[in-house]
């Protein structure tokens, strides 16, 4: 089975970046319009807080990511006994974003939550114009999560258990210089859940912005609406939508966010489906995130 999968992965990716070629190709041809350019700089990075956003690394180019959570600043496992939350961590991420070319970028990262190993694949699709063209910009995301460790025995007996899935459509504009706002419908399918009569696809809409108060600094905001049957018939488990709000500022060749959510995992395949910590109770965090972007091959003039 192990090895049906890892074909399975393989040759998805190959076929994948041989249409991303392809398309990255027809997009260049058909978008070229020369009273018309490329809006810039709508998000200074890949991810918000929650989110991520259109912007793309560019080819060549790898980003490293540093992203913590800490934990709980009030309610029952937070206060003074814990330094509101810092002697904890809820979710560490490390993780790495390449540029294939400008419009094709592949990222691979381990988080503490569940210990979850991801592979991501974004394409962008369309580029907001600053005149004529395109009024958005548009990206498709595809993103497989890998459990490596037993969660709970039961669940896990199967070794397909552990994957889950995330594919999300990220559409945004950028209003003006300094506002940018996105949309981003997706969905998460996961092959077990933990919990009895959860369902298996999750269907959820995020909403994000970013304000820019100067060059280097802004304000930023996260808030997925997660579709759920059984969480609106189950009012008392205490299943909450995520929420974000932070600071950005960019320091030269680093972003650096910090922030507070309810969300105690960072990957969307952990947080959209088990985010049961509420705001009104205390149960958010502070975390930030830290970007820093490397040129590996620079092209000769």
């Amino acid at each position: 089975m192990r090895k049906i999968y890892i074909l399975m992965i393989v040759f998805s990716l190959s076929i994948y970046q041989s249409a991303a070629q392809n398309m990255d190709s027809l997009m260049r041809n058909i978008s070229l319009d020369e009273d018309s350019a490329a809006v810039t700089a709508s998000f200074k990075s890949t991810r918000l807080i929650l989110s991520q956003t259109t912007t793309m690394i560019k080819r060549y180019d790898l980003d490293f990511k540093v992203i913590h959570r800490f934990g709980d600043i009030g309610g029952t496992d937070g206060g003074s006994r814990t330094l509101y939350g810092f002697d904890n961590s809820s979710d560490i991420y490390i993780g790495f974003e390449y540029g294939i070319s400008d419009r094709f970028n592949i990222s691979f990262g381990r988080s503490k939550y569940e210990q979850l190993l991801d592979l991501q694949l974004k394409y962008a699709l369309l580029q907001q114009k600053d005149k004529s063209g395109s009024p958005v910009s548009v990206s498709a995301l595809i993103k497989t999560g890998f459990t490596p460790y037993k969660v709970n025995t039961a669940v896990f007996d199967n070794y397909g258990n552990r994957f889950s899935h995330f594919i999300q459509a990220i559409i945004s504009r950028k209003f003006s210089t300094n506002l940018s706002l996105q949309v981003t419908p997706g969905f998460l399918f996961r092959n077990v859940v933990l919990g009895n009569g959860d369902e298996r696809t999750l269907f959820s809409t995020g909403f994000a912005g970013r304000y820019k108060f100067t060059k280097r600094f802004g304000i930023v905001a996260d808030y997925y609406l997660i579709n759920s049957d059984y969480r609106k018939d189950n009012p008392n488990i205490n299943y909450y939508n995520p929420l974000g709000l932070g600071v950005e500022i960019e320091t030269g060749g680093h972003v650096f966010t910090m922030n507070f959510a309810n969300s105690k995992a960072i990957a969307e395949n952990n947080f959209l489906p088990n985010s049961t910590s509420s705001w009104g109770k205390g149960q958010y965090r502070f975390g930030f995130t830290i970007s820093r972007m490397f040129t590996l091959y620079q092209p000769k003039p």
